[in-house]
């Protein structure tokens, strides 16, 4: 278990990185409300903290809490985001001291443990609490970008290419295929287990829209066209006067920018569009002639090699991403133009399905058939219902621990702070 050890170790230690360095920033800026959507961020850094305690120190452990009398304070089912500046959190050096004590006790558990009954087996605990941190480093991005004033972060532009590829459409034959999984031992419980499944034949587009395409559709009218959008849609745009995605703004003489982590820039044609909620990509998409792909098509799309019938973990194989496969992990602060990661393209040539922006689905967020809550039911099972729309491959500010071709993430068809975009399907979609 050496090799297990040590991967665990570099995936705890690379989220409390990020965490860190989304952190660092002056303490009137980690205590404020940002916005009533999101938490201070100095409640993020002692939740991170507490939920590896009760996890990795109580449970894996078996040894006495570091902070009992604090689990309520940050339990995210006890206060809504929008109250907990009224709670008595702590300051950001007890939130700091908080979780350097409780990571130096992780360690201790981390070198000690056996792995040998369900929750830690293969280190499953310890990768579930990483994913943890990793999807809070990704909620905490977005509060940065929510948050008024002059730039706190910086990183290197994403990459780009000199000139970027045509989208187009790949056709995905008809036929079965493995979703979910049974093997993967870090997948989290709504991943699992795996399933075969039967898909019509469809077509997909090669790249995520792209700003260039989004632009078309609002100027031609797009916000104002009834016939575009559902009903529960038409309404919601109507009632948050909805008129382009969030963050973007026309100067009069200059066109469309978009302000990004405190910079405001003009939106560059070929990255693919970002913040946009379902209502949106929705229409979006029957503009374009098209429609949202099921989750279960883009599962497809992503994993299924059809030389061999296999699905694989990621597009391009197996292996777990590195910096030539997809704009994982806060490296860049926004996404690449599309053609960017060539290395991680699909064996149907369909690009940038993982990381980037989360692209929409058109599925509700439901178990798989047999679902199992492990270790706890707040992960998935309390969210399940038609109420929250799934979203699939990873955003820029996503972790490579928290992304590969099974995971499932979901939100409310209203929500535009995520880094969220769409690609567009073709074909009943009947599945």
């Amino acid at each position: 278990m050496t090799a297990v050890r040590a991967a665990l170790r570099r995936h705890l230690e690379q989220a409390r990185a990020r965490t860190e360095v989304l952190t660092a920033i002056p303490e009137a800026e980690l205590v404020a409300q940002h916005s009533p959507l999101m938490s201070p961020l100095v409640w993020d850094l002692a939740h991170i903290a507490n939920q590896e305690e009760r996890w990795l120190v109580r449970v894996a452990g078996r040894r006495a809490a570091v902070r009992g009398d604090i689990d309520d304070l940050y339990d995210a089912f006890r206060h809504p985001r929008a109250s907990r500046t009224g709670l008595p959190l702590l300051d950001p050096e007890a939130a700091r001291g908080y979780a350097r004590a409780v990571r130096e006790l992780t360690w201790q558990v981390l070198d000690r443990s056996a792995f040998d009954d369900e929750l830690t087996r293969e280190g499953f605990v310890f990768a579930m609490v990483a994913q943890h941190e990793q999807q809070h480093g990704e909620t905490m991005l977005a509060t940065h970008q929510l948050r008024q004033g002059p730039p706190l972060l910086d990183a290197p532009e994403a990459p780009r290419v000199a000139t970027p590829p045509a989208v187009d459409r790949v056709r995905i034959s008809a036929g079965e295929f493995e979703m979910g999984t049974s093997t993967d031992p870090w997948a989290l419980d709504n991943e699992r287990s795996a399933h075969t499944v039967f898909v019509p034949e469809f077509e997909l587009d090669t790249a995520p829209v792209t700003n260039r395409c989004y632009l078309e559709f609002v100027e031609d009218g797009g916000y104002d066209r009834r016939e575009l959008w559902s009903e529960a849609g038409w309404a919601h745009r109507i009632e948050a006067g909805l008129q382009a995605p969030q963050f973007w703004h026309r100067d009069p003489e200059s066109g469309w920018k978009r302000t990004a982590f405190g910079r405001t820039a003009p939106i560059h044609p070929d990255e693919p569009v970002v913040h946009v909620c379902f209502h949106e990509a929705e229409a979006f998409a029957r503009w374009a002639g098209g429609r949202l792909p099921t989750e279960i098509e883009w599962e497809k799309a992503a994993r299924w090699d059809p030389a061999t019938g296999r699905s694989r973990r990621y597009p391009w194989g197996d292996e777990d991403p590195g910096p030539e496969h997809a704009n994982l992990g806060q490296r860049h602060l926004g996404p690449a133009v599309v053609g960017a990661y060539p290395c991680g393209a699909s064996p149907l040539g369909v690009h940038q399905l993982i990381g980037d922006v989360w692209e929409w689905t058109s599925s509700p967020f439901v178990g798989y058939a047999g679902f199992r809550a492990f270790p706890y039911r707040e992960y998935s099972e309390v969210f399940f219902g038609d109420g929250h729309r799934v979203l699939r491959g990873g955003s820029f500010g996503t972790g490579d621990i928290a992304c590969r071709g099974t995971f499932r993430n979901w939100d409310l068809p209203v929500r535009r702070q995520i880094f969220a975009g769409l690609r567009v399907a073709y074909g009943t979609g009947d599945v």
